[in-house]
C-alpha cells in the first residue's frame, strides 16, 4: 500500500471511528456550494515551450492554437532578452503568458549571502520581464536537495524565508505580476513539500505578490488529497502544473493512474480562473499522443 491509500484508509477509519454524521452534513453543504460554482469555470490549459511538438516557436504555438490551448509558460532564464520575441509572436494570437518557470540562479535559503543575493537579483530580473508579458507569475522554489549548504529546518528559517519573499512579493506587484511558491516532492525539495504550507506562508506574508501553486506530480507523493491541497490553497492558488501520475509523462500516458477529477473539482469549487499547465516529458509521438491528452483533460473536467 502507497502512502497516500494508506493514510486515506487510516483518515477515513478516524473518521468513522468518531461519529460523522455531523461531518457528513457539513461536506453536503460544501457540495451544494460547488455545484454552483462548476458550471462557468473554464479550463484553461498551458503548455511549457517544449510540449508541443515544432522545431519553431511559431510551429509550436500554431499546434497549440488547434487544440485550443490558451496559456505558454516559457522558462524563466534568458526571459530579459526574449520579451519582445514572445510579443510578437504572440500577437493575433488567443494564447497568453501564464505563469514563468524559475529560471533563476542562487537559491533562497543558502547559508551563503552572496548565493541568497543571487537568487533575489535573478529574480528581480525575471519578474520585470514576467510584468513586460503580463504573466500570472514567477515560480520559485526555495531551496532543492542538491543546493547545499543550506539553512536549518527550524522557525527562524521560516522567518527568514517570509522576509525575503515579502521583499520579492512587493518588487513583483511593482511590476504587475507575482512570486509563486512551488511545494515539490521529498525526492526534489528538503524545504516545502505540501500545498497548505506554501499557503500558509503566502497568509503569514499577507502580500498580493506573493502566491503559491499545486503540481499534480509532486501531489502524488505528499498530499493526501487532491481535492484537500488545492483546497488548503484558497485563494492563494496562482498556478497548477500537471504531468502523468507514474512517470511525469504526459497526462493519459500512464493509464487510469492519470485520474485528475478530483483535484479538478477542487479547482472548480474555488472558481479558480487561472492556467492548468502541463510540466512533462512525452513516451510516444507527440502529434498524437498530445491531442489524446488535452481530450482526457477536458473529459475529466466536465466530469468533475
Amino acid at each position: 500500500m502507497n502512502r497516500r491509500n494508506f493514510l486515506k484508509t487510516s483518515l477515513s477509519g478516524t473518521v468513522l471511528a468518531s461519529g460523522a454524521i455531523g461531518m457528513g452534513s457539513l461536506f453536503s453543504s460544501c457540495r451544494g456550494e460547488e455545484k454552483q460554482k462548476k458550471s462557468d469555470v473554464e479550463l484553461k490549459l498551458s503548455f511549457q515551450e517544449g510540449t508541443a511538438p515544432g522545431e519553431t516557436l511559431k510551429e509550436r504555438l500554431d499546434f497549440m492554437e488547434k487544440l485550443g490551448i490558451v496559456g505558454l509558460e516559457p522558462g524563466g532564464r534568458g526571459l530579459a532578452e526574449r520579451v519582445k520575441e514572445f510579443q510578437d509572436a504572440l500577437k493575433g494570437r488567443d494564447i497568453k503568458i501564464s505563469a514563468i518557470c524559475a529560471g533563476f540562479s542562487g537559491f533562497l535559503l543558502s547559508t551563503d549571502e552572496a548565493v541568497r543575493k543571487e537568487c533575489i537579483d535573478s529574480m528581480k530580473e525575471i519578474l520585470a520581464a514576467a510584468g513586460e508579458l503580463g504573466s500570472t507569475g514567477v515560480i520559485l522554489v526555495p531551496g532543492f536537495n542538491g543546493q547545499q549548504p543550506a539553512l536549518p529546518h527550524t522557525r527562524e528559517t521560516r522567518d527568514f524565508l517570509c522576509e525575503q519573499l515579502n521583499l520579492l512579493g512587493d518588487y513583483a506587484k511593482e511590476h504587475g505580476t507575482c512570486v509563486i511558491l512551488e511545494p515539490l516532492n521529498r525526492g526534489e525539495a528538503f524545504f516545502l513539500r505540501q500545498v497548505a504550507d506554501a499557503a500558509s506562508i503566502c497568509r503569514d506574508i499577507n502580500n498580493p505578490g506573493v502566491r503559491c501553486m499545486g503540481d499534480f506530480w509532486h501531489m502524488t507523493a505528499e498530499e493526501v488529497s487532491d481535492k484537500g491541497a488545492f483546497i488548503s490553497a484558497g485563494k492563494y492558488l496562482q498556478h497548477v502544473h500537471i504531468a502523468s501520475r507514474k512517470r511525469r509523462s504526459m497526462p493519459s500516458e500512464d493509464g487510469e493512474a492519470d485520474n485528475y477529477i478530483e483535484g479538478f473539482s477542487a479547482l472548480k469549487a474555488l472558481n479558480y480562473g487561472n492556467y492548468v499547465s502541463y510540466e512533462c516529458g512525452c513516451q510516444g509521438d507527440k502529434e498524437i499522443i498530445v491531442p489524446a491528452s488535452v481530450k482526457l483533460l477536458r473529459e475529466q473536467w466536465e466530469k468533475a
